[in-house]
């Protein structure tokens, strides 16, 4: 599965040595794109670019998805709430997409959620939400497209506290049943990622832009640092397409700050909770005085969040303050029967939005919608938007591309091009007892596996036969197997540690030691796919150690500044060479 049947163009691994080859061409050949970010965006602009035939390279300063799409409420969604602001396009649009990614381009990582809407008054509210979530449903069906998820249903309160028993009788008078979708936001981008290189796109992660070359006003490349390796070089393109989120107006600055639209950055946090402090069989959804409050469904977690608030500190490594923690911790508390305190939570994140303003009063409108932009010749700017419309992002990004270059460039084809994994995905599920017995693996074991890489389990699977140690559980983290640890190095790009505990798994929000004590073993796994002397590896634990220690220091404080300077404290693993 790891090759490339369909399209003869190259391989979905993104491995050590396909690193170094995407290195090396990118300082040989002219591209006719090359996108700058590693996030949703940047890997959906490198997809839709290399199925419509363009050739594409892809860098990313950090590990891919290692900013806000690796921090999100792990939510596929219409956004319920924008039908408040009449926001109906918006809301199509996002549902369209979602049963696209449903039913056709990921339904192995994209995966239908159910959440309750608690009413707090017997008549009037239930008849404004009950109006809402019908419109959400009837929104969903256009484009000839079906939901993908069952259709809402009113329920008393009697029939809410069956469904969610944690529930306080006196916080609610009843509520409605709708469905979403959820998705592991960085195994997505990875796998959205892996589908480009399956389609010729040349990838490299850790490779930092110095700045833009430039022919008169016209932008014909990047400088570039391979941050592992300590080089520089160039690469040449036709059309550079920066998509860098909350990081926008520094590539702007590289031709000067042009340009109308900027990105201000707004913070999200999200507390991680054992299942069983909320007994409950469908997610929640509460209003808040400023937005809406999720308590998501996560295996065997739940995910609550998020708050909202200006954010103009380290965008690197965003914060989360003992403030941000307890708002989240009141809010939830006040429909539950048994609260939640500090000592509940296992895990936190945080992540930055962009969200658009400008110089005038139409752009800052704009606010979570997207926009594209020429800059410059030659440098496509792609801005804003929401983790659920990556794919229409992308689209009207490479449209602008196309715009730039000579010849006729075929149109967008993403929206028929399952991620790799996806095709074929259900027969596997239904053959998953027979692949459990001839590995000799639990069927739970492969579920597990078929939910996060879908048909490719094949490759963890004859991992697993070569090597039937990699078929254990990890120690301290047993959701996962020791193979996921080796199968992060070899095939998704993994550099360090740290990408294989908070991103290619999320063992670093999903357990109480936020994988301290799996460092070892798994640094012990990628130390030989990786060629990391006993040094390096000792250095890999350490820094991670520090990470968790400077996160957990920032979580203490009482506000963003001193969360950020604590939060600070932890030295970054790059440049490896020592």
């Amino acid at each position: 599965m790891t090759g490339s049947p369909v399209t003869g163009l190259g391989s979905s691994r993104l491995g050590p040595a396909e690193r170094a080859a995407a290195l090396d061409r990118m300082g040989r050949e002219e591209f006719d794109v090359v996108v700058v970010g590693g996030g949703i965006v940047g890997a959906g602009a490198a997809l839709d670019a290399a199925t419509r035939g363009l050739s594409v390279a892809v860098v990313e300063a950090r590990d891919f998805a290692s900013g806000t799409s690796s921090r999100s409420s792990k939510l596929i969604h219409g956004g319920l709430r924008y039908l408040e602001q009449y926001n109906f396009d918006l809301v199509r649009e996002a549902l369209t997409e979602r049963s696209l990614l449903l039913q056709q381009i990921a339904p192995h990582l994209v995966r239908p959620v159910p959440f309750l809407l608690p009413t707090t008054h017997h008549v009037w509210e239930r008849a404004y939400f009950g109006a809402g979530v019908a419109l959400y449903d009837l929104l969903s069906l256009q484009m000839g497209l079906s939901r993908g998820v069952p259709h809402h249903r009113h329920l008393t309160r009697r029939g809410a506290l069956r469904l969610a028993p944690s529930l306080r009788k006196d916080a609610f008078t009843g509520a409605i049943q709708y469905w979403d979708a959820q998705v592991d936001d960085a195994r997505y981008v990875m796998t959205v990622l892996r589908t480009a290189a399956e389609y010729g796109a040349q990838i490299a992660s850790r490779t930092q832009v110095l700045g833009l070359l430039r022919e008169g006003e016209r932008v014909t490349g990047l400088r570039i640092r391979d941050l592992e390796g300590n080089t520089t070089s160039e690469v040449r393109a036709k059309q550079v397409v920066n998509a860098t989120g909350v990081w926008t107006d520094d590539i702007q600055e590289l031709v000067g700050g042009r340009g109308q639209i900027h990105v201000k950055a707004s913070k999200g946090i999200h507390l991680v909770v054992p299942k069983d402090r909320i007994h409950s069989s469908t997610g929640i959804i509460l209003r808040t005085e400023k937005s809406v409050l999720f308590v998501i469904p996560w295996g065997r977690h739940w995910i609550i969040g998020t708050t909202d608030t200006a954010w103009d500190l380290d965008k690197a490594h965003p914060a989360a303050s003992k403030a941000d923690i307890e708002y989240v911790l009141d809010h939830v508390n006040t429909v539950l029967t048994t609260p939640l305190t500090h000592d509940d939570v296992e895990g936190v994140y945080a992540g930055l939005r962009p969200l658009l303003t400008g110089e005038t009063e139409e752009t800052s409108k704009l606010s979570r919608e997207h926009v594209v932009a020429h800059p410059v010749p030659g440098l496509v700017l792609v801005a804003g938007g929401k983790y659920t419309t990556y794919r229409v992002m992308a689209k009207d990004a490479i449209d602008a591309v196309a715009h730039g270059l000579d010849g006729k460039i075929p149109e967008s084809c993403t929206d028929r091009v399952p991620l790799v994994g996806g095709d074929g995905f259900q027969a596997m599920w239904n053959a998953r007892h027979r692949l459990a017995s001839r590995y000799g693996v639990h069927v739970a074991r492969v579920e597990h596996l078929l939910g996060r890489y879908g048909t490719l389990t094949d490759d963890l699977l004859e991992l697993i036969s070569d090597k039937p140690d990699l078929g254990k559980p990890l120690s301290g983290a047993d959701d996962y197997l020791r193979a996921e640890v080796v199968y992060a190095a070899t095939n998704e790009g993994a550099r360090h540690l740290n990408d294989v505990l908070a991103r290619r798994t999320r063992i670093s929000i999903e357990t109480w030691d936020r994988g301290v004590g799996v460092a070892q073993e798994a640094a012990d796994l990628l130390a030989p796919v990786l060629g990391w002397s006993k040094k390096q590896r000792d250095r890999e634990i350490e820094y991670y150690r520090k990470r968790v220690e400077a996160e957990r220091a920032s979580q203490t404080q009482d506000d963003d500044q001193e969360a950020d300077a604590s939060r600070r404290g932890a030295p970054d693993i790059v440049p490896t060479a020592i």
